[in-house]
């Protein structure tokens, strides 16, 4: 009796490993949401990671989790480490492009799971208002592809980049920087 349990759940192991192993090998992530501000208003929020703890939804995960900032001071080149022994893991960012158009990072994960990932915040004008589109693709590593089978990963890190994108609205529309 214990045997075919075992089986079983060995079975059931194996095919669950075999589903993964057939799901994408890409991830996208994208959320968006309209600011009342033109792009140039809204650019320096972004594009100079000083900027990021007012919105950031990382950020607030770890208080005290350690920074580091070097390169360009904002813009092209600016760089901006971060270590924490909570949730917000480890890893780095560059900004390779910050023009009125939106801001490109090349995006390093360290921990919990070594990554790259391409992330985007594309600026559409509408009107007086700005949308801005934040998006993250990268590769879906086999470990992400066994989460995706218990946890809709859309849906959990579409929830940060929302609360990101709202509290961006927040702090472009009070005017500050």
């Amino acid at each position: 009796m214990i045997t075919y349990f075992l089986l079983g759940i060995a079975a059931i192991f194996v095919l669950m490993l075999i589903i993964a192993a057939t799901m994408p090998n890409t991830v996208r992530y994208e959320r968006s949401a309209i600011i009342a501000a033109p792009p140039a208003r809204i650019l320096p929020h972004i594009a100079d990671f000083h900027n990021w703890k007012p919105w950031s939804p990382w950020e607030k995960m770890d208080p005290s989790m350690k920074r580091d900032y070097s390169g360009a001071a904002s813009g092209k080149g600016a760089k901006y480490g971060w270590a924490s022994a909570g949730k917000a893991g480890k890893g780095s960012m560059e900004i390779l492009e910050a023009t009125d158009r939106g801001v490109h990072v090349d995006l390093q994960f360290v921990k919990p799971f070594r990554n790259a990932c391409d992330t985007w915040f594309k600026f559409e004008p509408e009107g007086s208002n700005t949308r801005v589109v934040w998006t993250m693709t990268g590769p879906n590593l086999f470990i992400g592809k066994v989460m995706g089978l218990f946890i809709n990963m859309d849906k959990m890190i579409g929830k940060d980049f929302e609360s990101g994108l709202a509290e961006l609205k927040t702090t472009v529309e009070k005017g500050t920087v």
